[in-house]
């Protein structure tokens, strides 16, 4: 007695779900990475444009704030206040320039003596050479009619993440007038 196909090895059924070679596989995460890489270069974008744009800029409009309450602290006519410490110190020791006296500039790079200070990572003020984070230059303006200042303080940081070119900065700019 003959048994036509009753036992055959190859079935075709079978090869068909045989599963995926190993080639294919490699293949498979070799796609896979290439996308994953594509995806990991936008997330070092992100992180760098959060910390520059989210953190280091919204710092340096808290700091150039400080620094415009604290001059608009001083009386319209103080010349004497040394207003490049904190808390600001009337008289001894003064800068070329003090109090709210017309001078100064908005140039970061090149800050003007007595219308400059350093502060820290923390926020807390430092001398020119020692660790500082945020530079915070001031440029106080009288008007024609004599009555009416206006001061700028521009706040920039030292180093961000990523774009060296684009140094997170904020300018703050208000009016004082006189009496006050």
């Amino acid at each position: 007695m003959k048994i036509h196909g009753a036992m055959r090895i190859g079935n075709s059924k079978t090869k068909a779900q045989a599963g995926m070679s190993l080639i294919e596989t490699m293949v498979a995460l070799a796609l896979l990475l290439v996308v994953a890489s594509g995806i990991m270069s936008l997330a070092g974008v992100a992180m760098s444009t959060t910390e520059n744009q989210g953190h280091l800029a919204s710092r340096t409009a808290e700091y150039a704030q400080d620094k415009m309450e604290q001059l608009l602290a001083l009386n319209y006519q103080d010349k004497s206040t040394d207003t490049t410490v904190f808390p600001a110190v009337l008289g001894a020791g003064c800068p070329p320039a003090c109090g709210l006296l017309p001078g100064g500039g908005l140039n970061p790079t090149g800050p003007v003596a007595g219308y400059s200070d350093y502060v820290d990572g923390s926020g807390n003020p430092v001398a020119a050479g020692a660790n500082w984070q945020y530079v915070r230059v001031w440029q106080i303006t009288e008007n024609a009619a004599l009555t009416l200042k206006t001061i700028t303080v521009l706040t920039q940081v030292r180093n961000d993440v990523g774009q060296p070119a684009l140094l997170p900065r904020s300018t703050v700019a208000c009016l004082k007038s006189m009496p006050f």
